[in-house]
């Protein structure tokens, strides 16, 4: 017999949305159940391994109070338990890693212990029951509403049956949308439909897709053999070089994003050249005391091993068995080549002391637990946040649209990764942004809210809305909205059609911590 679990709020995928999702309901008093395929909760901040991409005023504004308390709670983490320097100790904006991309960059394992701690009241008091090792089977709808979820065990096998007025979508690709027979899109849209300056100029292409990456942490131990076993496939991707690539994939070069210009990488830091090791470095030894560590420790996240050669998103098992084995299979061999044949600026030949560090990831292969995933099915939304809505050339005076339903805020540049149509990089400024509560409706359905990277955007400005802080605040906003929902006997829809509402919606919101408007 099947078991059942019942909740006022169900969230289907415990990423970074979904955790905060998950606060913000339980912060207001209600019952959650959430599920996560992986051994760890935190998606992009855990799981997959992606040290926080943020813009450069989130010390002071452009993020959720919660989101903050977080930021903090992990330089609190390293404060409390390691042998940080004494200059480190008093760095008010400690940055653990010093990585050039993000400015609190931090071990996967050490976000998922704060994570964990963040909501470990709620799970104490029986308020929130987390899922390990399920990911969702199929769904119940009736008419305008789903009624039930059923979740699977990976390993298992075992099966759950989940029941709540309101669920939310928190799983990295959107798993659920499918299964609730959600009107949704994929992939690429025509310049034809959206009139967006960087659109398709041709028809849709919901096939094309952004690369996906398989991330790894490892550290550097000089003199020291740490070489891994030859890969499967590393003879392909040894030769391996795309049409829109300056040279083979496995090797220092790749194009520079904005101009698509050939630029050469270095692994160490070495005159101008862009450093690959402090790009994603999440431990920066000279924080703490000799001793403390062996070496810095970065995550490879780079061109280098980037997948673009098929999509994962509603292609058959086999297919997305197949892309998801040859993108580990890239991660294993760019780690072997750097291991063994890639050229060093003294003469030589590799750099054996790399030595992969599975405790960093949480794995037995050295391997994130999940691959890192940027574009997700997105809902078909009553309203679709456009280019045009944030982009320098189309708004005269500077500044994004400010939305009336502004649920809260964010900021990147559009980063468009190269796509499995075969494309290079889309990488265009946009403006400090809001998000607008009707992109989060359903057109179709009423009680299941999108909590991460799916909401309503395009393939274009999903590339600024699927950073760390704006899925935190997407999440945490649609968890405080199923819970004024429950609480005013009233459906999202009508939230966002009702003057009223909406005002007492945002009004909890601010109540909450969640920025609407930039300064």
């Amino acid at each position: 017999m099947m078991k059942e679990m019942d909740a006022d709020l169900v969230i289907i995928g415990g990423g970074t949305g979904g955790c905060a999702a998950a606060l913000a309901a339980c912060r207001l008093g209600k019952r959650v159940v959430m599920t996560e395929e992986c051994d760890w909760i935190g998606g992009q901040l855990t799981s997959q391994a992606v040290p926080p991409d943020e813009h450069q005023w989130i010390e002071y504004y452009g993020s959720t109070r919660s989101y903050r308390k977080y930021r903090e709670h992990v330089r609190q983490y390293y404060r409390s338990y390691f042998p940080l320097t004494e200059q480190a100790k008093h760095q008010t904006l400690f940055n653990p890693g010093n990585a050039i991309v993000s400015r609190i960059s931090h071990e996967p394992r050490a976000a998922y212990a704060v994570l964990k701690g963040t909501l470990a009241p709620y799970e104490h008091s029986g308020k929130l029951t987390i899922l390990i090792g399920y990911a969702i089977e199929s769904c119940e709808r009736d008419g305008d509403c789903v009624t039930s979820a059923v979740v699977k065990h990976v390993t298992e096998g075992e099966r759950i049956a989940l029941s709540g007025p309101y669920f939310l979508d928190a799983t990295e690709c959107g798993d659920m949308l499918p299964l609730a027979k959600m009107e949704y899109v994929t992939g690429a849209e025509s310049k034809a439909d959206t009139e967006e300056p960087h659109a398709l100029e041709g028809p849709a292409d919901p096939m094309d897709m952004q690369a996906i990456t398989h991330c790894f942490a490892v550290d550097y131990i000089e003199g020291e053999d740490h070489a891994i076993e030859k890969p499967e496939d590393y003879s392909f991707w040894r030769s391996y070089q795309a049409d829109f690539w300056p040279e083979r994939q496995l090797s220092w070069y790749s194009p520079k994003p904005r101009t698509l210009e050939p630029v050469e990488y270095t692994l160490f830091p070495r005159g101008d050249l862009f450093s690959l090791w402090k790009y994603r470095k999440v431990i920066d030894k000279g924080l703490f005391e000799p001793g403390a560590f062996d070496s810095d420790i970065t995550i490879v996240n780079w061109p280098q091993n980037d997948y673009w050669l098929g999509p994962i998103i509603d292609v058959s098992e086999e297919e997305r068995a197949k892309h998801l084995r040859a993108a580990k299979q890239l991660s294993l061999s760019l780690l072997y080549w750097m291991q063994t044949e890639a050229p060093r600026p003294d003469g030589g030949i590799g750099y054996p002391g790399l030595r992969l560090r599975p405790d960093v990831v949480g794995t037995k292969d050295g391997l994130a637990q999940q691959v890192y995933v940027r574009e997700s099915r997105r809902i078909r939304a009553e309203f679709t946040v456009l280019q045009q809505h944030l982009s320098p050339l189309t708004r005269a005076d500077r500044k994004s649209v400010k939305y009336h339903d502004s649920i809260g805020i964010g900021y990147y540049h559009i980063d468009l990764h190269p796509s499995t149509a075969g494309r290079n990089y889309i990488d265009v400024d946009s403006l400090p942004f809001h998000i607008p509560l009707g992109s989060l409706i359903s057109v179709s359905v009423d009680n299941v809210l999108p909590a991460c990277k799916n909401i309503g955007t395009t393939h274009i400005t999903n590339g600024c809305y699927r950073l760390h802080p704006v899925e935190w605040n997407i999440g945490e906003s649609a968890g405080a909205l199923a819970v004024f929902c429950l609480e005013n006997g009233c459906t999202p829809r009508e939230v966002l059609r009702s003057a009223d509402k909406l005002e007492r919606f945002q009004q909890l919101l601010v109540q909450e911590g969640i920025e609407l408007s930039w300064p």
